[in-house]
């Protein structure tokens, strides 16, 4: 991790008709990164993805946004990292999170996909656990027969205003994280609420 982070995935799902629902936050916050850092998003289809290269605190970020569906993320995230010869852990993956309420955020070093599968998918193809992830809350319908039904439907605008809200908030915290700053990273995003 001394390099810090070069690549930095949003996972979700392509098209009009996925945009606003909530298995796409990952996206939105790549995209928030975007146009705080006034990148221009191009198509790769080298890669199957969206793409955007930024410059956060003197330091070249590309950030991409696979456009392979959800199930399918770590097969885009795997071709990028192969070309620019990345290591997993200078990748930061950002995804929804069931476990999280809406507006919550969380910092992450590698670990288990806990059923998402965009990480499953992602680890698999990296061939390592180790990426850093940051967990974008969307809260759980309750019972896990809803959980489908649930990220692919667009949430209430009280929990939108959260969860826009966390993203900013990861957004402001973004040089920490590429840095390697991880822990005064996590001090702010596990307190804010």
């Amino acid at each position: 991790m001394a390099s810090g982070i070069s690549l930095i995935a949003g996972l979700g799902n392509p098209g009009s008709r996925y945009i606003d629902t909530r298995h796409n936050a990952g996206f939105w916050f790549v995209e928030a990164l975007a146009d705080r850092y006034h990148g221009e998003w191009r198509d790769d289809t080298r890669f199957k993805s969206r793409v955007c290269e930024v410059t956060i605190n003197n330091q070249r970020i590309w950030l991409i946004a696979p456009q392979t569906f959800m199930n399918h993320s770590g097969e885009a995230i795997a071709a990028f990292a192969r070309y620019y010869r990345l290591d997993s852990s200078q990748i930061l993956v950002a995804h929804d999170e069931l476990d999280l309420a809406p507006g919550r955020v969380k910092l992450k070093q590698g670990g288990g996909a806990a059923g998402h599968n965009g990480l499953r998918d992602t680890t698999r193809h990296l061939g390592s656990p180790d990426d850093l992830r940051l967990r974008l809350g969307i809260g759980h319908p309750g019972q896990q027969r809803e959980v489908v039904n649930f990220v692919l439907k667009r949430a209430p605008e009280a929990e939108m205003v959260l969860i826009q809200s966390a993203i900013e908030h990861a957004v402001d915290h973004i040089g920490d994280i590429i840095q390697g700053d991880l822990q005064t990273a996590m001090n702010a995003l596990h307190s804010h609420s």
